[in-house]
């Protein structure tokens, strides 16, 4: 991972000298830049989550015809999927590359004199250890302790984390009697209950869509037949919450600067799911005239 934090370090602190020295704008920009670079995995995950759903007819069929061939119906599935250029595995990619993402970026805004300013560890050690002399201890975010304190001395382990009035290197969870270090994190809460709901209200269309081409197909009886299908679709939904509970949890013991990449590129997400759902309605009524 810290192979990543490294690369992104690099683009960060790239866009951070670029904003004259600030760390805010840089973030955003950081946030920005990402979120583009991503947007054709994003444009295929919902491509792949709405044919996803179209098939679920054809995969309903095919679980009734073979239910008692298992061996046949994963071949016949695994076919389903080949015709329609998709990957029962797809979701699989995107939650990998989301975890990646997570962790890279908390690295890399956790330790800022590593991965960002690529300042030489016996420099950051040696300021550290003047720390827990001076203090007897030294917090979890020790380089953020180590440009608090040490950066009026020393302009190498110096990074400007002021912005509109709020310390980007200050962590909720130390500072509880602070206000401004809720701002936001409550920002980022409020996108992630609107990411989720629209999620939540795409999967349930696409849900009800399902029920009403399946009801002329399943009878009663075959109600207790194991859909795999149902079990993925399960487990993408529990992801849709877990994800930004997850997350939520993380903006509140890291510094702001997460909470503010996160909260930015929330605002993005939600920009491009409506975006790319516009796209994607209009290609299908323009294939149904």
């Amino acid at each position: 991972m810290g192979i990543f934090a490294n690369i992104l370090g690099y683009v960060l602190n790239w866009l951070y000298m670029l904003v004259n020295e600030n760390y805010g704008i840089a973030i955003i920009l950081f946030s920005v830049l990402l979120r583009i670079i991503l947007l054709p995995v994003t444009y295929k995950q919902q491509i792949s989550m709405k044919k996803t759903a179209k098939i679920q007819k054809e995969i309903k069929k095919l679980q009734i015809k073979y239910k008692n061939n298992s061996e046949q119906l994963n071949k016949e599935t695994m076919e389903l999927y080949k015709k329609e250029k998709m990957s029962p595995f797809s979701g699989c990619i995107s939650l990998i590359v989301q975890m990646v993402l997570i962790l890279s970026v908390f690295w890399l805004v956790s330790q800022p004199l590593t991965y960002m300013k690529s300042i030489d560890k016996t420099i950051i050690e040696d300021y550290k250890n003047q720390i827990k002399q001076e203090n007897g201890t030294i917090s979890n975010y020790s380089e953020i302790e180590v440009i608090q304190k040490k950066s009026s001395v020393d302009e190498r382990v110096k990074i400007n984390m002021e912005f509109l009035g709020l310390d980007l290197s200050k962590v909720p969870n130390q500072n509880l009697k602070d206000v401004t270090v809720y701002i936001i994190p409550l920002l980022y809460i409020i996108s992630s209950i609107i990411s989720i709901r629209i999620t939540t209200m795409s999967q349930e269309k696409d849900k009800k869509e399902k029920n009403n081409n399946e009801k002329a197909l399943v009878r009663k009886d075959e109600n207790e037949e194991i859909d795999n299908t149902e079990a993925i679709q399960q487990m993408s939904k529990t992801m849709t919450y877990f994800m930004p509970l997850l997350t939520v949890w993380i903006a509140f013991i890291a510094p702001l600067s997460l909470a503010l990449y996160w909260f930015v590129s929330n605002v993005l997400m939600i920009a491009e799911r409506l975006l790319i759902k516009n796209i994607i309605d209009s290609k299908e009524d323009k294939k149904n005239v």
